[in-house]
C-alpha cells in the first residue's frame, strides 16, 4: 500500500535514457545550451514534428517527455507545473496548447509521448547524424510505413509508371529493329 503511494509522488520518465554521455557543446556556454534546448522545444510543441541533429534531439525529447508527464499529474493550478512550463516553454500561448490538447491526447498513454526516428543524412559526408522528433498522436501522415509494398503508396505508384515507361520505351526500341 505505501508502495503505490510513493509511485503517484515520483515522477517516471516512459522511455529509456542512454547511458552514453551526450557531447553538445555551445559557444555561450551551459546558458546557449538551455537556450537551445527551450527552442527546440517550443518548437516541438509548435509544429509536433520537427528534423534536427541527433544529439538534440535526443536531449530535448528528455525535456518534452518531463514537461508533458509533469502537466499530466498535476495540472494547469499546481503552481510549479506552470512555473516549469513558463520555463521551457518561449511563446507563451503555447502553454494553452500544452494543457487544453496535448494533456487530454496523452491521458491515457501507457508509453512515451515522442518518437525519434533516424533521418538520412543531408548530403556526403554531412558529420552530424539528423533525426525527427515527433509528437504522437500528431496530424501528420506516419513516418514509419506499416506495410513499405503496398500498392497504393505514392512511392510505388511512381515507380510502377517509371516501369511501365520503360517498358514501353524498350518495346518500341524492339518493335523498330524488326521491322524489315
Amino acid at each position: 500500500m505505501n508502495q503505490a503511494k510513493i509511485d503517484k509522488l515520483v515522477s517516471r520518465l516512459r522511455y529509456n535514457v542512454g547511458s552514453k554521455p551526450r557531447k553538445l557543446k555551445n559557444i555561450d556556454g551551459p546558458e546557449g545550451r538551455l537556450r537551445k534546448i527551450k527552442k527546440t522545444l517550443t518548437a516541438v510543441i509548435k509544429y509536433e514534428r520537427i528534423e534536427l541533429n541527433y544529439a538534440r534531439a535526443d536531449e530535448t525529447r528528455g525535456y518534452v517527455e518531463r514537461l508533458i508527464s509533469e502537466a499530466l499529474r498535476h495540472g494547469p493550478q499546481h503552481i510549479e507545473t506552470m512555473e516549469l512550463a513558463k520555463f521551457w516553454i518561449i511563446e507563451k500561448q503555447l502553454i494553452h496548447k500544452l494543457f487544453k490538447v496535448l494533456v487530454p491526447r496523452y491521458q491515457d498513454y501507457t508509453t512515451s509521448f515522442t518518437k525519434l526516428h533516424n533521418a538520412p543524412y543531408i548530403y556526403p559526408g554531412f558529420a552530424y547524424k539528423r533525426a525527427v522528433l515527433e509528437l504522437k498522436g500528431n496530424v501528420y501522415p506516419a513516418i514509419e510505413q506499416v506495410n513499405p509494398y503496398q500498392h497504393n503508396l505514392l512511392h510505388n505508384l511512381l515507380l510502377d509508371a517509371a516501369r511501365k515507361e520503360y517498358r514501353m520505351e524498350k518495346y518500341k526500341e524492339i518493335a523498330a529493329n524488326m521491322k524489315f
